[in-house]
């Protein structure tokens, strides 16, 4: 049917219009723009009359989306800040109008005008004009559930075009979904963020008993510092506290803050979280508090080493408040800073400082061929500093001690990297929070089938196979039965070779077989020990 022709059919068509009754102005305006819709064109609310002595509106003009022109006044710019948009309106006569029958409270349609002087959408258009587009309640509760899910608002809209059959019936367009997702955020956190935060702790305690929040705020009520941890959290700390991994550089909400998660390592060798917090700037007293409300979620139960990125006020804090905790520099951060100092063969000479496993010694005395070699002086500031942190780096110096063979934050780069793929710098205090829990369900997911593996499988064994290597494939879990495979097997090339007994502390001499000039001396209790061979792998083995 071309535009503007009269047919039989729009004779009906005009007839089953001006008979419609509606109990509102919004349902005259659903019903004109759902007729507008099945023929391919888009409707705006147009002028309303209302009665001068009670301001109740009587009178509603709707039009199509292409009545009227452009003002004269946007053709007549001579400067413009960017490129006009294309023109859509072209002096359309479409229309229907309605009016309030005061009697009944009733709206009658009062003038209807079907014809147009342009071509009408295509039934795959009509998805693009502004009237007919838009994101039911449903829809918008899917997306922000897609979003707590961790979904990008690309992804969103990938998923629900597919869910929809196709971008034609989904109903909106991606521009309409952005602005509901910043509309969203902005409702939500504008000024108001701290108050979110501390009613989604509350929250979380009402349906977690166990759960765990401590924050502080400035004198106008801003929030500044805040840790959290679950039940599970505090669970897993008391299990696996010994190494706490933590990386203050992240930076993943709106206001810039850094980020904080304290991670560990499980029994499948896995990452686990023991809490998260975020505070307001990287000063001493800052990371002090934050350290301070970790220890009160653990009951005051202090980790027996930490690894951090090598931030200054960091490491003055952890000796303030952990002042027996060992602490080791992560070795990813120091290589990045070797990358950004060093050049060439000066870069690999260094690394073995930082990866070989020489004694004391033989460190000390490569380290002064090392400044001899490259005429090292006070000018080379970084690689100085490094030499005065020596033993919180270098292998020779943390051999032996106890890092549960970690040497890098890569646990929390890799948490870090999972949240990076789902948050980003515009998003508020309470998003952060959300996909966080996001990501830790994810993570524990993850080790729940671990632990299921682990329960219903036993790890192989050759039918040959040391009894101790049997018995530890009874024991642990699939990971840690490896790494203590590996053990037995260098087990196998060292012999006890002297003995001394004090008391009730044993002294054992042990040396390798085919050097017996590598020898190592343990000091155990007086007890049976039929897994001897793992204090020889803390003493010499775990770095």
């Amino acid at each position: 049917m071309e535009y503007g022709s009269a047919t039989l059919e729009n004779i009906a068509e005009y007839g089953m219009v001006i008979s419609q009754i509606f109990g509102s102005e919004e349902e005259g305006y659903n019903y004109y723009n759902a007729y507008a819709r099945s023929k391919g064109f888009g409707v705006r609310k147009e002028e309303v009359t209302r009665k001068v002595d009670t301001n109740i509106a009587f009178r509603r003009l709707y039009v199509c989306c292409k009545e009227g022109y452009r003002a004269r006044k946007h053709f007549e710019k001579t400067e413009r800040v960017r490129t006009p948009r294309p023109l859509s309106r072209c002096g359309c006569g479409a229309r229907m109008e309605i009016e309030l029958r005061m009697d009944n409270g009733e709206w009658f349609v009062k003038d209807f005008v079907d014809e147009h002087n342009h071509p009408l959408a295509k039934p795959d258009q009509t998805t693009f004009i502004r009237s007919h587009r838009g994101l039911s309640d449903v829809q918008k509760a899917d997306v922000i559930e897609y979003g707590i899910g961790g979904l990008r608002t690309h992804q969103i809209m990938e998923v629900m075009e597919k869910d929809s059959g196709g971008y034609s019936k989904v109903g909106f367009i991606s521009r309409d979904l952005y602005n509901f997702v910043a509309k969203y955020k902005k409702e939500r956190i504008e000024g108001r963020d701290a108050e979110f935060v501390l009613r989604y702790m509350a929250a979380r305690k009402d349906t977690d008993g166990e759960f765990f929040s401590k924050y502080t705020t400035d004198s106008e009520g801003h929030l500044l510092n805040i840790f959290w941890a679950d039940t599970q959290s505090r669970i897993d700390y008391d299990a696996f506290g010994g190494v706490v991994i933590f990386d203050s550089t992240y930076r993943v909400n709106k206001y810039n803050l850094p980020f904080v998660p304290f991670i560990g390592v499980n029994h499948h060798r896995s990452t686990t979280v023991f809490g998260f917090g975020i505070v307001s700037d990287e000063t001493e007293a800052s990371f002090v508090w934050l350290l301070e409300a970790f220890l009160e979620s653990t009951k005051q139960k202090h980790p027996r080493s930490v690894i951090t990125d090598g931030d200054h006020a960091m490491a003055k804090a952890i000796a303030a408040v952990l002042p027996n905790t060992d602490h080791r520099l992560c070795s990813w951060h120091i290589e990045q800073n070797m990358i950004r100092n060093l050049r060439k063969q000066k870069l690999k000479d260094f690394r073995k400082f930082v990866y070989h496993i020489w004694d004391v010694d033989e460190f000390e005395k490569r380290w002064v061929e090392f400044m001899v070699d490259y005429d090292i002086s006070e000018k080379d500031a970084w690689i100085m500093r490094m030499y005065e942190l020596r033993k919180k780096w270098s292998r020779a110096y943390t051999k032996g001690r106890y890092f549960l063979g970690m040497q890098s934050n890569q646990r929390s780069e890799s948490l870090n990297s999972r949240l990076h793929k789902n948050l980003d710098r515009r998003m508020s205090l309470v998003d952060l929070l959300e996909h966080s829990d996001h990501c830790l369900s994810r993570i524990r997911k993850n080790e729940a089938e671990l632990d299921a593996t682990a329960s219903d499988t036993v790890p192989f064994t050759e039918l040959a196979a040391d009894p101790l290597e049997k018995s530890a494939a009874l024991i642990y879990t699939p990971v840690m039965f490896k790494k203590v495979k590996q053990q037995i097997e260098q087990f196998s090339k060292w012999e006890v070779t002297e003995v001394t007994k004090n008391d009730d502390v044993v002294l054992y001499t042990v040396a390798r077989k085919e050097s017996r000039h590598a020898t190592l001396t343990m000091r155990v209790r007086q007890r049976k020990c039929s897994n001897i061979f793992l204090l020889l792998s803390f003493k010499y083995c775990i770095s």
